[in-house]
């Protein structure tokens, strides 16, 4: 098919419209995928830049406000009379005094919340006056790893009862006497989480990709829920300690559970943070995708296309051809009537082709008339093969029986002169029965026991058969004498060998067929001579089946009888082992009467 006129036209349409406008769309959707992907990476990275610089302001406003505080003259003030062993008391409570006015109006003057709290050595907070903070985990962190900007939590040191319920951030400061610069507690600027959560929330990258404020450690800043994504940061966050290179920023790509992801990174080295994204390589660039799509649909319709301009300017030359091509293979195969409807109509204008299809419709009429004229003249010829094959039987055979039974007569066997004699008797009634070509199964089993009972008696031990007879296919209708010519080339060849023959006869019913097989310990045949006995029985090859001069004649009729009788719906199974033995294995149509 790929050499007919049609494929070649659409070729050549394919060839001249296709792969210039392929080699367009591969180009364009390259370059434009590459440009699109440098700019999605680029716009990631500059707001995650965006989102590090705010953060880096806030907090660089937050130093700058605990700077002030401890620097400030009230906070000196208060610390100087704090350690002072002669400051009175009143004189230690109006500094303490003082000083939560200065934070106050800290947090008052600031638009962001900001609460401030100072905790001296030894005593409770500057609102609470308790000394639970040394317990806290900030606490903690601060004097045991240096750790000033704090994770997310909440503190009950506090001015307002509002603010020790919500979520902060911190950073810690210790707090110094200036002069002596002598350490003694700590500055806690507070700030609320939700200042940069909210912030940080916003920032998404594809549909499911997330932005996080980390420390060092992997942990959430911002109290941030990791569920799901918790094993991907830990990976994203090895692979870069191992290949990041000390840089500030940048974009790798990382695998993880079968999908591939970007992982975006932006370094906070006062603070010791890290802003870091996740996405699916796919869902960010989506857009990539969406636009390769449409150019590959583009594509597919411009072919599709093609081929129908193709076809279209091709069927008035190749239609009729590819009709006619058809009906020919029917012809070669002797299919006339399938050939007639696949024949090219002839249209009024007569062209080249019209005329070459009108001709070879004739030729097609004149050649059917011819060959079932001689078609006719072999079946009455074959006919008459087949009726004298049904009478024949071997002349030897016939001998050797009536040898037999006279041995028998002359022994005094009367019984088995009685069993040979009626045996004989069947055998005869049954092969001179011409009135149907078709007889039970269980019949022709009968006959063919009648011939080994008298074979039997011929050759005494040397002969073994197992005959096993299937109930269920007992009423089936089989060709007549399709089984003897097999069994006596099995017992033949089998006693030819040397030993003893084992022939082994099988009916039974299998699925929608009829099995018939014959098994025997013979001299068996190459593979040569079965694929010639299968070729000469082929229901093509129907001049002169029947009258094969040769080896193996009696199976070559038999598959010759039943390849004519039941045409395709007959199959055989020739297995055979040099030296071993031959398995037949005919396979029939269930015909119930």
């Amino acid at each position: 098919m790929f050499y007919s006129l049609r494929s070649r036209l659409m070729l050549a349409f394919s060839i001249l419209l296709i792969l210039p406008i392929t080699a367009v769309v591969f180009i364009l959707s390259k370059e434009s995928a590459e440009q699109i992907r440098k700019s999605t990476q680029t716009s990631t990275l500059q707001t995650i830049d965006q989102f590090a610089s705010h953060v880096s302001t806030l907090l660089t406003q937050i130093e700058d406000m605990g700077n002030q505080v401890l620097s400030s003259d009230i906070t000196q003030e208060w610390i100087t009379a704090d350690l002072n062993d002669e400051s009175t008391k009143g004189e230690k409570y109006l500094a303490k005094q003082k000083l939560r006015g200065l934070l106050s109006s800290y947090a008052i003057n600031n638009s962001s919340v900001i609460s401030i709290s100072t905790f001296a050595t030894g005593e409770g907070g500057l609102w609470t006056q308790d000394l639970s903070y040394l317990k806290s985990s900030w606490y903690s962190q601060f004097k045991e790893q240096d750790v000033r900007w704090t994770q997310a939590h909440q503190d009950r040191d506090q001015a307002d009862d509002s603010i020790r319920l919500r979520e902060i951030n911190s950073l810690v400061l210790p707090l110094v006497q200036l002069q002596s610069l002598k350490d003694v507690g700590v500055i806690k600027i507070n700030y609320p989480t939700v200042l940069l959560r909210q912030d940080m929330d916003k920032i998404s990258f594809g549909k499911s990709g997330k932005a996080f404020l980390l420390t060092a450690e992997g942990l959430s800043v911002l109290n941030q829920d990791l569920t799901g994504a918790e094993q991907l940061l830990r990976g994203g966050l090895a692979t870069l300690q191992k290949h990041s290179g000390g840089q500030n920023s940048g974009i790798f790509p990382l695998r993880q559970g079968g999908t591939d992801y970007l992982f975006f990174y932006r370094r906070l080295p006062a603070q010791n943070w890290l802003i870091v994204g996740e996405v699916p390589e796919a869902e960010l660039y989506a857009t990539i995708t969406k636009l390769k799509e449409t150019l590959l649909l583009a594509s597919f319709v411009l072919l599709i296309l093609v081929i129908i301009v193709a076809l279209w300017l091709s069927a008035d030359i190749t239609k009729p051809l590819s009709a006619m091509a058809r009906a020919m293979r029917h012809v070669k195969n002797g299919q006339f009537e399938l050939a007639m409807k696949d024949m090219p109509k002839v249209r009024s204008r007569q062209s080249e082709v019209d005329y070459v299809a009108g001709v070879f419709e004739q030729m097609t009429h004149q050649l059917k008339y011819l060959i079932e004229t001689e078609f006719e003249t072999n079946l009455r010829r074959k006919n008459a093969e087949y009726k004298a094959l049904l009478l024949q039987i071997n002349p030897h055979f016939y001998n050797n029986t009536l040898e037999i039974i006279s041995g028998l007569a002359a022994m005094k066997r009367e019984d088995l002169v009685m069993d040979a004699t009626e045996a004989l008797g069947k055998m005869m009634r049954y092969s001179l029965s011409l009135d149907t070509d078709l007889v039970q199964v269980s019949e022709e089993l009968g006959y063919i026991r009648d011939y080994l009972f008298l074979l039997k008696l011929r050759y005494e031990d040397h002969l073994m058969v197992a005959i096993r007879q299937d109930s269920a296919a007992d009423q089936l209708l089989i060709a007549k004498f399709i089984l003897q010519p097999l069994v006596e080339n099995a017992v033949k060849y089998s006693l030819e060998k040397g030993g003893g023959a084992e022939v082994a006869i099988t009916s039974s019913v299998c699925g929608e067929r009829l099995h018939l097989q014959i098994q025997d310990n013979g001299s068996g045949m190459t593979p040569e001579l079965i694929a010639n006995i299968l070729a000469d029985t082929d229901l093509r090859d129907s001049v002169g089946i029947l009258n094969h001069k040769g080896d193996s004649i009696g199976l070559r009729n038999v598959l010759s009888r039943c390849r004519l009788y039941y045409g395709e719906q007959f199959e055989v199974v020739l297995d055979s082992k040099l030296y071993i033995g031959t398995t037949i294995t005919l396979k029939l149509p269930l015909i119930e009467r």
